[in-house]
């Protein structure tokens, strides 16, 4: 059986496409937060549980102003 190299990222391609440190990839995996797989050489993170840990992560959009005061629903410009 072989891995396609198109739906999982190590360690290191998650973090330096994130832009964050290994160590901080490695301890999301550690406290669960993103799912990996340990294949004996390293952990290899498919594309899907990637997308999942970043839709979990996000933030709620944000709201456009709809006021002819320029603020929202809130009064927050």
């Amino acid at each position: 059986m072989t891995m396609p190299l198109d739906q999982y990222q190590t360690v290191k391609e998650v973090a330096d496409r994130l832009k964050v440190a290994e160590a901080t990839v490695r301890n999301w995996i550690k406290l669960g937060q993103l799912r990996a797989i340990d294949i004996g050489k390293g952990w290899r993170i498919a594309n899907a549980d990637l997308h999942e840990f970043l839709r979990l992560h996000q933030t709620t959009p944000r709201q456009h102003s709809n006021g002819p005061t320029g603020t929202d629903a809130d009064g927050k410009p």
